[in-house]
């Protein structure tokens, strides 16, 4: 084995066909032929002296050798971004991307606002703030920093529990006067509801209507909250939000306000090696600190 062949491009292109598991989505990440990476891919394997990915009609897996490979060439990737982010101190403030992968609803009703506060503190940062439904796979750098309701698995990931929002009922003006306005937890029986499409619910911890009432009358089904928020804005029944959604401002009304206590967690996560890159440690910091302030662990 000749370590003095190898370069920080050949090691990129592993982590990307690593990450992508096949040389098509790992070309266009790296905007490179799916040939050329097929040929630099066989090309690292040689230098090496041992093969580091099995081949199969699904694409590229890493073997045993590749996987203790990973391992090294991540920590290497973090060394190389936090020296990018030390060879610009003299810029008056960090720069890059950074991409934060969390879910529809608090995208776009929370953090879309936050991360304007975090662009004047910052302003050469650049975020990227992607949507998912499901656990986006961070040990794959499929985005930097993932900010769910649930505690995440996977190998090398920095876990932290940094905040806890209460979900209420919230109905509008429109349906109280044609329904009437619930009393008791107990009247929710006679009421109709807005909520998810249970088989196309990916996340448990979006069911926190179970929480309230079992086998509600929902009349109205959508696999995304905004949907169920304006529906319920329209008066077509009764939705439980999150806090952070501040239904309030599109003309609903919380409802049985203090005879329920329904909450969930809020769990950042990020891997463990970009921890060293200042502008990823800045921004995971700030939104421990917003949810702190606005969310915090009860």
């Amino acid at each position: 084995m000749n370590l003095n062949r190898l370069s920080w491009d050949d090691l990129r292109i592993f982590l990307s066909v690593a990450r992508a598991g096949n040389l098509s989505k790992a070309g266009r990440a790296l905007t490179m032929d799916h040939a050329t990476v097929g040929r630099r891919v066989s090309a690292l394997e040689f230098a090496l002296g041992t093969p580091v990915f099995e081949r199969d009609r699904t694409g590229y897996r890493l073997n045993a050798q590749g996987r203790d490979m990973l391992t090294f060439v991540e920590a290497i990737e973090a060394n190389v971004l936090a020296l990018g982010d030390t060879l610009d101190a003299d810029h008056p403030d960090l720069t890059g991307h950074v991409r934060i992968a969390t879910m529809e609803g608090i995208a776009s009703l929370y953090l879309s606002e936050q991360c304007v506060e975090l662009k004047r503190q910052h302003p050469s940062i650049a975020i990227e703030l992607v949507t998912s439904a499901h656990d986006v796979r961070i040990s794959h750098r499929e985005a930097d920093i993932f900010l769910g309701f649930f505690e995440p698995l996977g190998p090398n990931l920095d876990i932290r529990r940094i905040g806890q929002f209460p979900l209420h009922l919230y109905a509008h003006a429109v349906y109280l006067r044609e329904s009437g306005t619930p009393k008791s937890v107990k009247d929710l029986r006679k009421h109709r509801f807005v909520g998810y499409i249970p088989d196309l619910i990916q996340l448990d911890a979006v069911r926190w209507l179970d929480d309230v009432i079992v086998n509600p009358s929902v009349g109205f089904f959508s696999s995304s909250m905004l949907a169920q928020m304006f529906a319920a804005a329209s008066g077509a029944g009764i939705v439980m939000l999150p806090a952070f959604a501040r239904a309030e401002r599109f003309g609903l009304v919380r409802i049985l306000d203090g005879q329920i206590d329904v909450r969930r967690d809020v769990w950042l996560s990020s891997h463990q090696y970009l921890q060293r890159v200042p502008r990823m440690r800045k921004v995971a910091t700030f939104l421990a600190e917003i949810m702190e302030r606005d969310y915090p662990m009860r």
